[in-house]
């Protein structure tokens, strides 16, 4: 079953900086396939202060931050800019 995709308002200004870094295309196949399986092979399961959220890799600066609501099947995305902000 797949999961709709809630973006958390950050994300917007997140959007823009991909679009300028070229890298809108890369976040938007992740997110599509975050909606299909939210625990993918090379996502991490984060701790501390993320407990309960996931992180995957945009490229090697970058990380799209979710947290999975399995009950609801919603991955709301946190982040997409930076390593864990």
């Amino acid at each position: 079953m797949k999961y709709t995709l809630i973006y958390h308002k950050k994300t917007i200004a997140d959007k823009d900086k991909l679009i300028a870094a070229k890298l809108i295309d890369k976040a938007e196949q992740l997110c599509n396939d975050l909606a299909v399986n939210p625990t993918l092979p090379n996502s991490k399961k984060l701790y501390r202060d993320l407990v309960g959220k996931y992180s995957i890799r945009i490229n090697l600066q970058h990380r799209l931050v979710y947290e999975i609501f399995e009950k609801e099947k919603i991955i709301k995305i946190l982040s997409m800019w930076g390593h864990y902000e």
